[in-house]
């Protein structure tokens, strides 16, 4: 997982759902705090998969189209395999394993 910038900081677009839920953060002003706010993010929603956290000018993020969610399959020759539409409602997980399968030359398991 690549955490990339906030998607709705309080200081610019902050939802409702956000505010119900008590998930209320400022843009981060330096690489220190989004990578304290990207722990926060993982610790809060359970997320176990290993992460790194995108440089503070976005790289990754204007590289692979990371907001508002991406799903991708990066081949061993690091060529896109498979990218998902925007998430959450454009994931088709059977569309990811699929692709997986054809990387990893066989099947995955659940």
């Amino acid at each position: 997982m690549v955490y990339i910038r906030e998607a709705h900081p309080s200081d610019i677009w902050q939802m409702k759902v956000n505010e119900r839920q008590n998930v209320v953060y400022q843009s981060p002003r330096n690489a220190d705090e989004r990578a304290d706010l990207a722990g926060v993010c993982m610790r809060n929603l359970g997320i176990e998969m290993p992460a790194v956290v995108d440089h503070f000018d976005n790289p990754t993020d204007a590289a692979y189209s990371g907001w508002p969610d991406r799903l991708y399959v990066i081949d061993r020759d690091g060529r896109i395999a498979y990218k998902s539409a925007p998430g959450p409602f454009g994931f088709t997980p059977a569309d990811m394993e699929r692709a997986l399968v054809g990387v990893l030359g066989g099947t995955v398991a659940h």
